[in-house]
């Protein structure tokens, strides 16, 4: 687990906003997330400018396309200076091991994870999709597909950590949403935990949003969510 291990989501179009919530929130958080509502407003300068505060950045593009694309986007994308990058686990074992291969001489070298099956989805959706497997053995094969592609870990859901922690080993990447305190809004989660109880499960990483950046006072939101992490370790 990483020393704070909340990484808040600035999904935001305005850079302004953005930066002023890293600002605020840098006591009491140990990155953020910027994704594909703030990268399609501000672009790679939007990303340079949150990177330059000196916060550890997650790009959340979630690539996934061909092998030949896939690997171009991720090359460009960590000369931008992010820490994690992520691709979708479900364009193959091919596609990922491309963009894997594409961060070999990026310095430094941000993390590559993949995404497994999103947390808003349910068995439900996965059906309607032609899998048939339960959410949890969905995101396990597809998190042993990204180790044996190379890459430093995945984003899954709390409610599957414990399964691909001892699938994928203590040094895998494990990265969640889904992760809403007690009595909070699930919104469009389905499959979550608090952040007390993902902690305790083995989360490196919290991906949270809405909870901190909707909250009428973010920087005390920020610090409890904080405060409930370091009595869970």
């Amino acid at each position: 687990m990483t020393a704070n291990p909340i990484c808040v989501a600035l999904d935001t179009p305005s850079l302004e906003k953005a930066l002023a919530l890293a600002a605020a929130l840098a006591p009491h958080v140990g990155s953020v997330k910027l994704g594909m509502e703030f990268v399609a407003a501000n672009g790679p300068d939007g990303i340079r400018a949150v990177v330059k505060t000196g916060a550890k950045v997650f790009v959340d593009l979630k690539f996934h396309d061909i092998p030949n694309t896939v690997a171009g986007a991720v090359r460009e994308t960590a000369k931008l200076g992010a820490s994690i990058l992520n691709v979708h686990a479900t364009g193959g074992s091919a596609m990922m091991k491309a963009a894997a291969d594409a961060l070999g001489n990026a310095n430094p070298r941000p993390k590559l994870i993949a995404v497994t099956v999103l947390t808003s989805m349910t068995a439900e959706d996965l059906a309607a999709l032609g899998i048939s497997a339960m959410p949890l053995e969905q995101v396990v094969r597809l998190a042993k597909l990204a180790k044996a592609s190379s890459l430093d870990g995945v984003v899954c859901s709390p409610q599957e950590i414990t399964a691909i922690r001892a699938a994928c080993g203590k040094d895998f990447l494990i990265v969640t949403p889904g992760v809403r305190p007690a009595g909070a809004d699930l919104a469009d989660q389905k499959r979550v935990m608090t952040p007390g109880e993902a902690v305790r499960a083995g989360a490196d990483i919290l991906v949270i949003g809405r909870p901190i950046t909707g909250a009428s006072d973010p920087v005390a939101a920020a610090a409890a969510i904080a405060a409930e992490c370091e009595a869970a370790r």
